[in-house]
């Protein structure tokens, strides 16, 4: 820690994000790199899957990436901060109405959709799509993707 702020430690996230480079000492092996390999193939494959998905990211209920598979669209970053704020917004009004736990949210706006399901308690899959997206297709294969991805990752 530098400053006493807390550092990352690691590569880049992302879709072909390498293992830990070379340091002073040797390289070392990301210990996540197949479980975050395995995450990204999940991603790509729902992206070929549905007609209009131009991808997806998983990021944390904090609004950090975790990994994504964007092909077209916004910055990643961006999205998974957007995920956080959807499933925050989400969780809030299911408590409200007695509706527990948050599951999904879509937003839909002129250029396309925006989809958040919760991964498990502490991820979330945030899924752009462009205007001709079929939602009703995208939730069906959209729902298995995200408990794929806890299995994965649990």
């Amino acid at each position: 820690m530098i400053d006493g702020l807390p550092r990352r430690e690691g590569g880049p996230t992302g879709a072909g994000a390498a293992p830990h480079a070379a340091g002073p000492f040797g390289s070392r092996q990301d210990p996540h790199g197949a479980a975050l390999a395995a995450v990204r193939a999940q991603l790509t494959d729902l992206r070929l899957r549905v007609p209009g998905v131009r991808g997806s990211v998983l990021a944390g209920v904090d609004g950090l990436l975790i990994t994504h598979d964007l092909a077209t669209g916004g910055e990643p970053h961006d999205l998974a901060a957007l995920a956080a704020t959807t499933f925050g917004l989400g969780r809030q009004s299911a408590l409200v109405l007695g509706q527990s736990p948050f599951r999904d949210a879509t937003m839909r706006s002129q250029g396309g959709y925006f989809t958040v399901y919760a991964v498990d308690t502490d991820r979330l899959m945030a899924v752009l799509g462009d205007d001709g997206l079929n939602v009703a297709r995208l939730h069906l294969e959209a729902r298995p993707t995200a408990q794929h991805l806890a299995d994965l990752l649990a």
